[in-house]
């Protein structure tokens, strides 16, 4: 058990199975002297893949850009 998160929590988020949770990312940031905010941040990443890769396709055809550069 790593700073009160149970093993199989942590096994279950490296896997992709569930989030990191604001509890979950405070008690890995005191663990490992981190910031709360970098566990988040990978979490953010993750899921913005993944919107990306399930409706990215479908977004570019039905969002018209307002600005092109």
């Amino acid at each position: 058990m790593l700073n009160r998160v149970p093993t199989r929590r942590i096994n279950e988020i490296i896997h992709g199975k569930r989030r990191v949770t604001a509890d979950t990312a405070l008690r890995l940031a005191r663990y490992f002297n981190m910031a709360p905010q970098f566990w988040l941040g990978l979490q953010m990443d993750y899921d913005l893949d993944m919107a990306e890769d399930t409706i990215g396709a479908q977004l570019d055809k039905e969002i018209i850009v307002l600005v092109r550069e």
